[in-house]
């Protein structure tokens, strides 16, 4: 059974827009988590998010606690890719007395939700965003509903492409990375060098 089940959004103009803002914003904070991981050579969730929380919901009040606490994630999660992941150029086990490379996310990076920031009950999606809650109508097959009533849902991840806005809701436990090969290309690795000139 595949693992995922993905919703696209049917979204006004003043939607897209404010998804958009969301996105930015989200990349934003995630870009400021970017120096602490590498600096403190961090990215286990819960230690990054006692080292950067205070300071993150002060400069982006706006994005909410919980949309700061899916950024934490969300970094945490990819450094755990670039640092961890054997087959990775930037693997810890390659660089152990060099300086970690800085993580930069690009705007159009994906945003994490959770169970806080967005629900789905009867085909009706209601989503958090900087404008307020966005509601979207959504076709669900009988077997995508049973999913969701019956399933454990890992993560729900916001993404865009030329077609527009989509949900990915993966299921089932959390994976490693040691298996991973590709690197998403909405993540850039910037080495100290460049960071210096």
């Amino acid at each position: 059974m595949n693992s995922k089940i993905v919703l696209r959004l049917n979204t006004s103009a003043e939607q897209l827009a404010s998804l958009e803002r969301l996105q930015a914003a989200f990349a934003e904070v995630c870009n400021e988590l970017g120096p602490i991981v590498q600096e403190n050579r961090c990215w286990n969730r819960v230690t990054l998010h006692h080292l950067a929380y205070r300071k993150l919901r002060e400069q982006f009040p706006a994005l909410g606690s919980q949309m700061i606490c899916n950024a934490i994630y969300s970094v945490s999660r990819a450094a755990r890719l670039i640092f961890q992941n054997r087959a990775s150029p930037w693997s810890i086990e390659k660089r152990v007395d060099l300086p970690l490379p800085r993580l930069r996310f690009a705007p159009a990076a994906p945003v994490f939700f959770d169970r806080h920031t967005l629900s789905l009950r009867q085909g009706r999606l209601s989503m958090y965003t900087l404008d307020g809650r966005l509601r979207f109508d959504v076709a669900l097959t009988p077997s995508d509903e049973q999913r969701f009533r019956e399933e454990k849902i890992k993560e729900i991840v916001l993404s865009r492409d030329a077609q527009g806005f989509f949900l990915v809701f993966s299921f089932g436990e959390a994976e490693g990375v040691s298996g991973a090969s590709e690197f998403p290309e909405y993540l850039m690795i910037l080495e100290p060098s460049i960071l210096a000139a």
